[in-house]
């Protein structure tokens, strides 16, 4: 499979710049073996079945774009995950200026500080910040900012609204970069009317990491390699979706990764704490999730090969010239689908 495999032309136009207020009144494309069918997200109550589960990624957003400085030159810091000996992994913009054992200074703190341990030839550094914990949280919400994607449009960076905006209502544990989007069209009137009818709720926590924000730069898409990204599915959370009598339902891509990972080839999901690089092509035989809801994404990026591995990449073009035809808005603070997997994409064993 080639980059240009998935590759589509969309209008500028169709980038949504502001989400839709209220939340759940996004529009939401059905996408099922009978064709498609134009909803909003208020009518998932009625595309669900009793039994099923929703299982919705609880990360919360950090403020995790930083301006250091070393001596006087400035270098944009994006962070991604911390590691496993207390440092942060990250990228850098202007990481040429940078060397090992160089001291930086944040602007918003004068008294948050790094030291730079590691420099890769991608970009990405490791730092050693000079505080942890509780410390370091509040130096990020003095000095840090939202790094919203690329395509929204805050030409004096983001503002108060998406500080609210680009949050979804489940956030619990600090450590993504970029929100889980597809949890940003829930409403707790949504939820409401979701248990209602029989659905229910299970959380886990995938924290997106910077590599969401990077494009594919292999023409053969399997050289690709995925950037690591920490998880946690509880014993507690594995045992109430292992005990489903419905379906198992996906929201985003980032819990549908999760939850592959951590699922052996019986089908069953084991507790799980750790990273996961899972990169996800057509050709890839699914294991747990049998719906996805998702936001539409970027043309050659993982996440469209990703929906593409799901419902089948005809069907999934054929999705995309309807949505971008019929007005929906796309990207992180755009419209919703709801896929089902396709029946070739089921059965044991990943890719």
């Amino acid at each position: 499979m080639r980059l240009s495999d998935f590759d589509f032309d969309l209008p500028p136009e169709r980038i949504a710049q502001r989400p839709a207020q209220p939340r759940d009144a996004a529009r939401l494309l059905h996408v099922w073996p009978a064709g498609l069918h134009d909803h909003t997200v208020r009518d998932l109550p009625s595309l669900l079945r009793a039994g099923d589960v929703l299982v919705v990624n609880d990360t919360r957003v950090i403020p995790a774009q930083l301006a250091a400085r070393r001596g006087g030159a400035r270098i944009g810091i994006t962070l991604d995950r911390p590691r496993a000996d207390g440092a942060w992994q990250a990228l850098a913009r202007n990481a040429r200026r940078l060397h090992l054992g160089d001291r930086l200074t944040f602007e918003g703190d004068a008294a948050l500080e790094a030291t730079v341990l590691t420099r890769e030839a991608d970009g990405s550094v490791a730092l050693q910040f000079n505080c942890a914990g509780t410390e370091f949280a509040q130096a990020l919400q003095r000095a840090g900012a939202l790094a919203l994607p690329p395509y929204i449009d805050r030409p004096t960076g983001p503002g108060a609204a998406d500080a609210s905006d680009y949050q979804t209502m489940f956030a619990a544990h600090d450590g993504a970069v970029a929100a889980p989007t597809a949890g940003l069209h829930f409403t707790p009137a949504l939820l409401a009317a979701l248990a209602q009818n029989g659905v229910t709720l299970a959380t886990v926590t995938l924290h997106v990491g910077v590599g969401t924000f990077l494009p594919v730069r292999t023409d053969a898409v399997s050289d690709h390699r995925m950037h690591a990204e920490r998880g946690e599915i509880t014993a507690a959370t594995a045992n109430k979706i292992n005990r489903r009598n419905g379906r198992l339902v996906a929201v985003g891509t980032t819990s549908l990764r999760l939850l592959e990972s951590a699922t052996d080839a019986t089908g069953t999901i084991r507790p799980f704490a750790g990273d996961t690089d899972l990169f996800i092509l057509p050709g890839y035989r699914f294991r747990a999730v049998d719906l996805l809801m998702t936001n539409f994404h970027l043309p050659r990026s993982t996440l469209f090969m990703l929906v593409c591995a799901f419902a089948g990449s005809d069907r999934m073009r054929a999705a995309y010239v309807h949505a971008i035809e019929a007005g929906y808005r796309f990207y992180s603070y755009g419209d919703a689908c709801l896929l089902e997997r396709d029946a070739g994409a089921a059965g044991g064993g990943g890719t």
